[in-house]
């Protein structure tokens, strides 16, 4: 479990390609305390296993669905990448729940200045923003950030002088990928509502998420 709050910028040392997979080595510094192989390190937004743990690097393996569910297929040596431990059980929770699950990719399409912030449109696949709400989080590329408002084909977010200056978002120019990751308890709740209603007779007068059906389950005014 992660929170989407960037430890560290890392920097990609080698990319070494198999026929469907890669090794990533990934230089970096402040994430490799108290690391160890086994690890989980979130790796602009993708959860990865640390393989090897050196002194100023690590280094891990990315499968083929891995790849194709994600934009770390296109990574170079020298681009940069944001980092995360995985969530001590007494730690601060200062993001939201973050798994380092991708559920797709998504394309800067506009990158423009409002004072201090700057805001960023991505488009992505209807799948994905069925998943998206406005004022909720998700995971861009593994900061956790707050989605200013979703349209037909993309969101925007709005990124505060902090965020770009320690995160890599501040590189990303138009036409770039980043990794999406809707809100986990969204998910859920999207899954159950629609097994829910699909196992509904034809003929029922089912009329979706009623008043009623919720003070059947409990809730209570």
């Amino acid at each position: 479990m992660f929170t989407g709050i960037v430890e560290e910028v890392g920097t990609i040392q080698s990319v070494k390609k198999g026929a469907k997979s890669c090794i990533l080595t990934i230089g970096c510094h402040d994430v490799l305390e108290q690391t160890k192989i086994g690890d989980s390190i979130m790796t602009d937004g993708v959860c990865l296993t640390a393989t090897t743990v050196g002194s100023r690097y690590f280094t891990a393996d990315v499968m083929a669905e891995t790849l194709n569910r994600s934009a770390l297929g296109k990574l170079k040596a020298g681009d940069k990448v944001n980092l995360e431990r995985a969530m001590p059980a007494n730690g601060r929770f200062d993001g939201h729940m973050v798994a380092g699950h991708i559920d797709g990719v998504g394309i800067i399409t506009d990158r423009r200045r409002d004072d201090n912030a700057v805001w960023y449109t991505i488009e992505t696949a209807p799948p994905v923003l069925e998943g998206i709400v406005e004022k909720g989080s998700i995971a861009l590329s593994g900061i956790s950030l707050t989605v200013a408002s979703v349209g037909l084909k993309s969101f925007d977010v709005s990124i505060i002088p902090h965020t770009l200056e320690v995160t890599s978002l501040g590189t990303k120019k138009i036409g770039d990928a980043v990794n999406l990751e809707c809100d986990m308890v969204g998910k859920y709740i999207q899954k159950w509502c629609d097994n829910h209603f699909k196992t509904q007779p034809e003929n029922s007068q089912n009329e979706g998420l009623t008043l009623d059906f919720l003070e059947q389950c409990g809730y209570q005014k």
